[in-house]
């Protein structure tokens, strides 16, 4: 019991590291995007797409790696990402022309599908009455790796960098990047264990079929969790590629590491707030504590739903504090988005694993994949040329978000949500109604 419990705790941090790392590979470009846009001729047009593209990969393969995870297990398919993305990051560092390189860098923001991978190893391990919390900080020191990029890299790698192999900042930052991922591969491959027993990994790979996937990921509760995700993790992502070019050029900050830094306080809210908003998934669930009348006795969906509506409050609140031409109100703006952002999605990840147990890896492939979709979207939105400035576009993402707030009142019914895994868009009638943990 004792090394179950040792190797239990050791793969929650083997899992939150190689996120971690993950996150800030994936991220990297962004403390760089004045260089690299000024060494390839790239309009702020431009690095708004740059900034979407690191996302255009990612919903199909988070997916297929949540898939494959539950299939062959989560150390395996985790090296396997680590290592093809550490070469490509490594490759990015030589690339002179920029299709070359916008390609090599679209493979190396494949790093971000590892974080289905991640959920689906911790659930192997953790029992569902510490699911929202395990989650919760495996997720949200993971993604604060984002932060890590804003702040570290461009002090590792300053302005004036002429180091070993290269003369620019950003070659050197990809380059190293890299060899640290492959790195990270081999001791993932090497120390990480599929489940806690062959009992669960067994169970685990027999729920892994095609028609399995299909009923999973057209159940009522996978649809409006991923949809939530959309506007919550995609919202994160699009927040991280973006920001340190909003602060630089919405308030004319010239200083690329200070830019940086403001930029860095969204991505440590959405990330090392993120395990409040799973324990606060579990409390609720373990005490039955009703917080919205309307949804009597879905405890879990209760923190959602109240999740949700902040981040649509918060969006608004973003582009009232930009318009107001102070950079630090909208630096506080940015870091209440960021805790709204984290609260939320750490009680989707504790839906997740609690609704659908055997089949977490592919329900975290849909959820996370899926809401990658706004992170491809938004910053499209953030640079586009029509909007009269820089700060209208949060209020505009934020109204989009409405309508899925109001599905997923919908579907967080008592009535619906007590079959909500169950029942769905494909496939047979709900057979039994599942509680709520």
């Amino acid at each position: 019991m004792g090394l179950i419990r040792m190797t239990k705790y050791r793969t929650l941090l083997l899992a939150t590291i190689g996120f971690n790392f993950s996150f800030l590979i994936w991220f990297s470009f962004a403390p760089f995007t004045g260089p690299m846009a000024e060494e390839f001729g790239l309009s702020l047009a431009e690095i708004g797409i740059l900034a979407s593209a690191a996302i255009w990969l990612a919903p199909f393969g988070r997916i297929l790696t949540g898939w494959l995870s539950d299939k062959f297990g989560a150390p395996t398919v985790f090296a396997i990402v680590l290592g093809y993305v550490g070469v490509f990051s490594m490759a990015s560092a030589f690339a002179q022309d920029y299709t070359v390189f916008f390609v090599e860098r679209l493979i190396v923001a494949t790093a971000g599908i590892t974080f289905v991978i991640g959920i689906q190893h911790v659930s192997e391990w953790f029992e569902e009455e510490e699911l929202g919390t395990a989650e919760g900080i495996y997720a949200g020191i993971g993604n604060a790796g984002a932060a890590g990029g804003a702040l570290i890299l461009p002090r590792v790698f300053p302005s004036n960098w002429n180091g070993p192999l290269f003369s620019t900042n950003w070659r050197a930052a990809f380059f190293y990047t890299g060899v640290v991922a492959i790195g990270l591969a081999i001791t993932y491959y090497l120390l990480g264990e599929a489940a806690k027993d062959d009992q669960t990994r067994q169970a685990t790979a027999e729920q892994a079929g095609f028609k399995d996937w299909l009923h999973t990921a057209t159940r009522y509760g996978t649809v409006v969790l991923a949809l939530a995700y959309v506007m919550t993790f995609g919202l994160e992502l699009s927040m991280n590629g973006w920001l340190a070019t909003y602060y630089r050029e919405g308030f004319n900050t010239q200083n690329l590491t200070l830019a940086a830094t403001f930029a860095a306080t969204f991505s440590v809210a959405a990330g090392l707030l993120r395990p409040i908003g799973g324990y606060m998934s579990d409390r609720l669930a373990r005490n039955e504590t009703n917080i919205i009348p309307l949804f009597q006795g879905r405890y879990r969906e209760q923190w959602t739903f109240v999740s949700l509506c902040f981040v649509v409050l918060t969006m608004f609140g973003m582009t009232l504090a930009g318009l107001s031409g102070q950079v630090l109100l909208a630096v506080g703006a940015g870091f209440m988005v960021g805790m709204g952002c984290a609260f939320a999605e750490g009680a989707i990840f504790a839906q997740v694993p609690a609704m659908f147990p055997n089949s977490s890896g592919a329900v975290a492939g849909v959820v996370g994949g899926v809401g990658t979709v706004g992170g491809i979207i938004y910053p499209l939105v953030y640079a586009a040329p029509f909007l009269a400035n820089l700060h209208v576009g949060y209020a505009i993402v934020g109204a989009s978000m409405i309508p899925i707030v109001l599905l997923t009142a919908w579907v967080f019914q008592p009535r619906i949500a007590s079959v909500a895994n169950e029942a769905g868009f494909v496939g047979e009638e709900p057979t039994a109604v599942s509680s709520d943990d």
